[in-house]
């Protein structure tokens, strides 16, 4: 990590604090050992228990990237009853597309596609570029977990599955982006740069996301958390059913690898391979010296990126002229748009006078 970080500070022996909050909070819920093996037997017998008079066990979002795909493979061999999600917001490479067959047909789990309006993510995602933010992922983001949220309402099934995991993905600058979830900022932006209504668009609210989702029993269940896991581990896994690697990471969306390979460190100088690389080192799964030869690589094949802006302007009904001005345009915070934040921060205070409560009354 470098300071492009505006919040990275370090002691006096050197160490930054993405490090220490590496020992000190993602190791608590980060066992790749028999132990956290044994952890997670548990927990996949006791979803059984409670889930064995409902169709499914729990739901997975998949996007045909190597985390989910990889642990699609993960709840197969524990034999979980899985409702696999996906959410096709236009953007999906023709590799992903066969990727999350291959899944499909492995696993044997049952598929849900929901197709987002092109209409509407069309103008959600022109809104998001002209409004300066520097998150322009969030129209993706945000749909994905509002479609599983939809679906595991309507199925009545309160396990989320999901590939996150501390191994790859511990360090992350919180000041790079506000929240993919703030439905408020995102009804903001659309409103004062879009050119349209969110009807056809799916949101999570507040309410749900930060209240209704524990008080319904929800919980998201991150498996590799319990298990060794790394790039490595999984491509090898994966390749041995017929997966394909993409040639960079999210390339399963167009959008996805153009936005993080280009215009985030070309225009706000952030460039995702730091977090991602710095947390493989923090969890072993790659030596420094690796990490840093691979940051010597270019991150976009100069005719790949011609290719990729002829494509996405194309399909955003713009010239590549304007999708290239979106460079230079006012930048601003995520903040400075309307959002949740006073909520969270009101929630989070009384959050925390219910804990001295508690602790009082022992």
């Amino acid at each position: 990590m470098d300071t492009t970080d505006p919040d990275i500070y370090f002691d006096d022996s050197g160490v930054c604090n993405h490090c220490h909050y590496f020992d000190l909070h993602a190791k608590q819920v980060w066992d790749p050992t028999p132990n956290g093996k044994s952890k997670l037997d548990k927990i996949v017998l006791d979803i059984k228990e409670k889930n064995k008079n409902k169709r499914y066990d729990c739901i997975l979002g998949l996007s045909g990237g190597l985390d989910s795909s990889y642990v699609a493979l993960v709840i197969k061999e524990y034999n979980l009853r899985a409702l696999a999600v996906h959410v096709d917001g236009g953007w999906n490479s023709e590799l992903a597309v066969s990727n999350i067959q291959t899944i499909i047909e492995y696993c044997g789990f049952d598929l849900h596609t929901y197709v987002v309006n092109w209409e509407t993510m069309r103008n959600l995602q022109l809104a998001y570029f002209k409004s300066g933010v520097s998150n322009l992922d969030v129209p993706q983001d945000h749909v994905f977990f509002a479609v599983l949220h939809s679906e595991a309402l309507a199925y009545k099934c309160n396990v989320f599955i999901s590939g996150g995991n501390v191994a790859t993905e511990s360090v992350f600058p919180q000041n790079w982006h506000g929240d993919a979830m703030d439905r408020i900022n995102l009804i903001d932006i659309n409103r004062t740069h879009g050119n349209g209504s969110l009807k056809d668009y799916k949101t999570i609210s507040f309410l749900d996301w930060h209240i209704l989702f524990r008080l319904r029993g929800f919980y998201q269940l991150r498996p590799l958390n319990y298990l060794p896991y790394g790039v490595q581990i999984a491509k090898t896994k994966l390749s041995e059913i017929g997966w394909r690697a993409y040639p960079r990471k999210h390339g399963e969306s167009i959008f996805t690898k153009f936005f993080q390979n280009y215009f985030l460190p070309t225009r706000f100088g952030y460039d995702k391979r730091l977090p991602h690389l710095s947390s493989r080192i923090l969890s072993g799964d790659i030596s420094r010296q690796h990490a840093i030869e691979l940051l010597s690589e270019p991150l976009y094949d100069e005719k790949e990126l011609l290719e990729d802006k002829d494509y996405i302007a194309k399909k955003l009904g713009i010239t590549i002229n304007e999708l290239n001005s979106f460079l230079y345009i006012p930048k601003k915070d995520y903040s400075q748009y309307k959002n949740w934040d006073s909520r969270v921060n009101a929630l989070r205070y009384c959050s925390s006078l219910f804990r001295q409560f508690k602790r009082f009354l022992k």
